[in-house]
């Protein structure tokens, strides 16, 4: 009932909206990634930036039925409308630049095993209606998209994602990140990030009960003192990125351990940093189904896959493709006991030869900054 609500209220605010008067030089970015590696935020610091003489609009949280009036009428006025999420627009003239928000590995929409028809059909028209321009970084991209969306192959154009141009320019040095999350200064140290996906999906309680108690990577042997100690031995921080949802389960953000960190939302938004523009100052990223690891091949940098929920999510939701072993371009790990055991040892020549195979498979995109291909192909190609 409240997703028909939630529809018959859009519908009419994009009635009303499309009685503003559009202009050639306004661009709506309708941004539902939030900060934690958004295409849209990335691409409006870089308007901002680079072209004001463009006005543009962040909206944000995307969708919402919050917005106020003066809000609508920015989106209405807008002749590019740019979306991380679904595809949207008012009018038929307006232009939707789709960037969405990451290569796809787990199964979406009619690829999916926990989605239902009518929705998949709803989105599917949805896409073949709406959406303009689809970003892309590679054939893979595209065949992934096409077989979840089934959108049609000319909407394609290989400009590449805004978000990547962040993790090579971060905002601040790794001293102050270290600074920030950890209140220490050490040369020495390695700083990992760990970003799982959502696990909410997985409609298991037990999981959710141990990251309430602080497990944040539900392992059956989790012991976090123990962790923080190896850890410590190594020059080694552990930034604890979850999703949302997960975070509001805990009753203290705030880290009981020297060298292992949480980095909520609030972190971000009081500084203006998306984390991809932190990302560059990481030595390492953890994560187990999230296409964060895709990008991250960017840094050459190891990844480390969290196992313990492989054969729920194939289960449940799926992923894309398979074997796991043999898509995942970096250490595998289960539990505690078996991180602690690789921690002296993230990365060698082989992981290093496949995380570069990955890395030209998921991006063919050629170009200095991926900002400047999506504002160039979509001001040329509309001009209006």
């Amino acid at each position: 009932m409240k997703n028909f609500l939630f529809r018959l209220y859009l519908a009419w605010m994009k009635f009303r909206a499309r009685f503003t008067t559009m202009e050639n030089n306004n661009i709506v970015i309708l941004n539902g990634s939030g900060r934690s590696g958004s295409n849209g935020y990335a691409f409006y610091k870089w308007l901002l930036l680079n072209h004001p003489e463009y006005n543009t609009t962040l909206v944000e949280p995307w969708p919402s039925s919050h917005l106020k009036w003066e809000v609508w009428q920015k989106i209405g006025a807008a002749r590019y409308v740019i979306t991380t999420h679904q595809p949207f627009k008012v009018r038929k003239h307006q232009i939707n630049v789709q960037l969405w928000h990451g290569v796809p590995l787990k199964r979406m929409g009619i690829m999916a095993n926990n989605t239902r028809h009518r929705d998949n059909k709803r989105n599917e028209k949805l896409w073949h209606k709406t959406a303009d321009v689809v970003a892309s970084s590679s054939d893979l991209y595209e065949t992934l998209m096409s077989a979840c969306m089934a959108i049609e192959t000319k909407k394609y154009h290989k400009l590449g994602f805004p978000r990547l141009d962040l993790l090579h320019s971060p905002v601040i040095s790794k001293a102050q990140l270290l600074k920030d999350l950890f209140n220490t200064e050490d040369e020495k140290a390695q700083i990992g990030i760990y970003m799982p996906t959502f696990r909410y999906e997985l409609e298991d309680k037990t999981i959710m009960e141990k990251i309430k108690e602080g497990n944040f990577f539900a392992f059956q042997d989790f012991n976090g003192k123990k962790l923080n100690e190896e850890l410590k031995k190594r020059h080694q921080y552990l930034i604890v990125k979850l999703h949302p949802y997960e975070m509001r389960l805990f009753a203290n953000f705030k880290s009981q351990y020297s060298n292992i960190a949480f980095l909520n939302n609030d972190y971000l938004f009081d500084h203006n940093y998306d984390l991809y523009e932190l990302l560059g100052d990481t030595d390492f990223l953890m994560t187990d189904f999230s296409s964060i690891y895709f990008d991250y091949l960017h840094l050459n940098k190891p990844i480390v896959f969290v196992t313990n929920f492989l054969q729920q999510y194939e289960r449940t939701r799926g992923l894309l493709m398979g074997p796991y072993s043999e898509i995942t371009p970096g250490i595998s790990v289960n539990s505690e006991q078996e991180l602690i055991a690789n921690l002296d040892h993230l990365d060698n020549q082989q992981l290093a030869n496949r995380r570069l195979y990955w890395l030209h498979l998921t991006s063919q995109v050629k170009g200095d900054s991926y900002c400047e291909n999506v504002f160039k192909f979509m001001t040329q190609e509309y001009r209006g």
